[in-house]
């Protein structure tokens, strides 16, 4: 790049933004558990008052975290902005696009309704609608779900090609509660029967106190699209249990029937 060619482009361009992304850069690449404001300041020979103000604002909008010692990490709502990019990537925004089905089925339950994808790092939730329940679990964008572990990872998994699935399976189980199903075998045997009945059911295997159902989300082509699951806490009655199973699995059919060709 010339001189002239960089004075224009240096014209047209934001320096605190610059200042910005040398911050997230830096935190990108650290490996430990954080950097302190004096820690970014020296590494980027840029003014600490300057380093404080941009982490403050990028605090205030979870792009950054940070924990007690005062130390800044990457913040969780870059999960749900990296996300979208992913749906992007291929020509169609799956998030946007299940909104409007994820707001009315969380009115009609009450419940929270999230949708979740699978990705090379897991399964992330990449749309969420709140519930107004009373006690109804709040779901947010963004969150890494266990790959094992709840009814939208476990249905996920589900329809992958055997060879994908065999690379998850190889990797470590670990158990979240006494009834997180950690043997591959029996996660095998599950995942089959999941695929054959259409829905997955979590009962306590992520965590103690949350039960989930979901169902599957299938492109025009018939190729898996996501999962619609629906939390709520343990100890439901049977009826209000298959409400929402059989709710869950409307909405993801109603989703999938109003897919774009």
């Amino acid at each position: 790049m010339d001189e002239i060619t960089q004075d224009v482009e240096n014209k047209h361009t934001i320096p605190a933004i610059d200042r910005m992304m040398q911050i997230l850069v830096a935190l990108e690449h650290n490996s430990g558990p954080g950097l302190t404001i004096r820690e970014i300041a020296d590494l980027l020979d840029l003014p600490r008052t300057g380093v404080y103000r941009i982490l403050n604002t990028l605090q205030r909008h979870d792009i950054v975290y940070r924990d007690k010692t005062g130390a800044y990490s990457l913040g969780r709502r870059l999960l749900a902005l990296a996300s979208h990019v992913a749906s992007r990537a291929n020509h169609f925004d799956i998030a946007a696009f299940s909104q409007p089905f994820l707001e009315r089925l969380a009115s009609e339950l009450g419940e929270g309704v999230k949708l979740s994808v699978i990705d090379d790092e897991g399964i992330i939730v990449v749309a969420a609608a709140q519930g107004r329940r009373e006690y109804a679990l709040t779901v947010q964008p963004g969150q890494r779900m266990p790959i094992h572990a709840s009814a939208g990872s476990k249905l996920l998994l589900s329809y992958l090609e055997p060879d994908v699935l065999n690379q998850w399976l190889a990797q470590p189980l670990p158990a979240y509660t006494s009834k997180t199903v950690t043997d591959p075998k029996r996660l095998r045997a599950e995942l089959a029967r999941i695929r054959r009945l259409g829905w997955a059911q979590d009962k306590g295997e992520s965590a103690p106190s949350i039960c989930a159902f979901a169902a599957p989300v299938f492109f025009k082509q018939g190729k898996l699209a996501a999962a619609v699951s629906v939390p709520f806490l343990a100890g439901a009655e049977p009826s209000r249990m298959e409400e929402i199973r059989i709710a869950a699995i409307e909405a993801a059919r109603a989703i999938t029937n109003a897919m774009p060709e």
